[in-house]
Formats: C-alpha cells, sequence, structure tokens
C-alpha cells in the first residue's frame, strides 16, 4: 500500500511542477487538466488509504475550485472562491473534531491568525468593491479553518499556513495587484507552490 502511495504522490507532483509554466497563461484544456491532476491525486490517495471522508470531500472540493479558477470571468471566480470556502469549512470540521486542543503553543498561532485576519482581511475586503460579502465570509472561512489546524499541530498546522498564505497572495493578486504589475510574474508561481505544499502537507499529515 505504502509503494502505491509513494507512486501516486510522485504522479501527483508531476503536473503540479508542470503547470508553473501555466500559472499565468490563459485558459486552456490543458492547463486545466495539470492543475486539477494533483488534488485530483490527493483526493484518490485519502480515498484509498480509508480517510475521513471530511478529508476527502475537502480536497475534492479543491479540485473543483482549480478548476473553475483555472478559467477567466468573475462567475469563474466566485464558483471557486465557493468550492474553496466549502472545502475550508471542511477543514475545520475535521480539524476541530479530531484535534487535541489549543495548548500554550498554539495560543500564539491564534493571536496571529486573529491579527492577520482582522488587518490583512480588513484591507482585502475594503478592496474588494462589490465582492466584498463574499470575501469577507471566505476571509473569516479561512481563520476558523486556521483555528481548527491549531488544535491539531505539527504537519496539519503547517500545511493550514501554508494554504492560508497561497489565499493570501491570491487576495492580493485579485484585488491589490494591477494587471501588468511585476509582482505577478512571482505571485501566481508562489500562489501554486504554497497551495500544493499545503494541501501535501495537510494530508501527509493526516496519514501519520
Amino acid at each position: 500500500m505504502m509503494i502505491l502511495i509513494g507512486t501516486m504522490a510522485f504522479a501527483a507532483a508531476i503536473p503540479a511542477a508542470l503547470y508553473l509554466p501555466y500559472a499565468r497563461r490563459k485558459p486552456s484544456v490543458f492547463r486545466t487538466v495539470i492543475k486539477t491532476l494533483p488534488l485530483s491525486i490527493f483526493a484518490l490517495i485519502a480515498l484509498v488509504t480509508g480517510a475521513p471522508w471530511l478529508l476527502v470531500a475537502a480536497l475534492a472540493l479543491s479540485v473543483l475550485g482549480d478548476a473553475c479558477l483555472a478559467q477567466e470571468g468573475e462567475i469563474s471566480f466566485l464558483a471557486g472562491l465557493g468550492s474553496f470556502l466549502l472545502a475550508h469549512i471542511a477543514y475545520a470540521v475535521i480539524f476541530f473534531t479530531r484535534g487535541s486542543g489549543w495548548e500554550a503553543a498554539s495560543i500564539v498561532v491564534l493571536a496571529a491568525i486573529i491579527v492577520f485576519s482582522l488587518a490583512y482581511g480588513s484591507f482585502l475586503v475594503w478592496k474588494a468593491g462589490q465582492l466584498a460579502v463574499p470575501v469577507a465570509i471566505y476571509v473569516l472561512a479561512i481563520a476558523v479553518m486556521g483555528f481548527g489546524a491549531a488544535t491539531y499541530g505539527g504537519l496539519v498546522l503547517l500545511g493550514a499556513a501554508c494554504f492560508m498564505a497561497s489565499d493570501a497572495i491570491l487576495g492580493a493578486e485579485k484585488f491589490v495587484l494591477a494587471d501588468d504589475h511585476k509582482l505577478l510574474n512571482l505571485s501566481a508561481p508562489a500562489i501554486w507552490i504554497l497551495y500544493f505544499a499545503g494541501q501535501a502537507l495537510i494530508l501527509y499529515g493526516f496519514m501519520n
């Protein structure tokens, strides 16, 4: 079984690496396929290893979110936002129900999440214009997911932090940076690397 899991994990890393040069390119079938393959494989790994169904659901919802965000337009963005919102909720529930509770060290983590969510989240909501309400709800869901990860600790918490960082950069890319800003050449691959690493760490954390 471990050989199979290792092979599948390696198979997920291949399309993840292939996607990097396409992170800033226009939508295409190939771009969508290589973007959705890694998390599809993660969801399959979770399924065949008997992982909690909420973990499988969170990974599957992430696949749907990837597919939506691989397209252009506000409708696709909102669909992706909704998919990842549900994924964060699923993660939060499983973290809180299976975590060991908040310890002294996690209080620092909780404080950091609260400060960051209030400061940066408020800034993004202000910049989001007509999308202020869905963005505010999403920021709240991310914060709750982070709180849940703090009860679990270890690789799961590290993975959640990477996931949150990825979303934070995506928010800046969507609502703060201009379409021709030079930082976009760095932000797009950073979003993907942090996202893939975050999901991989969460999955691996649950398997150990």
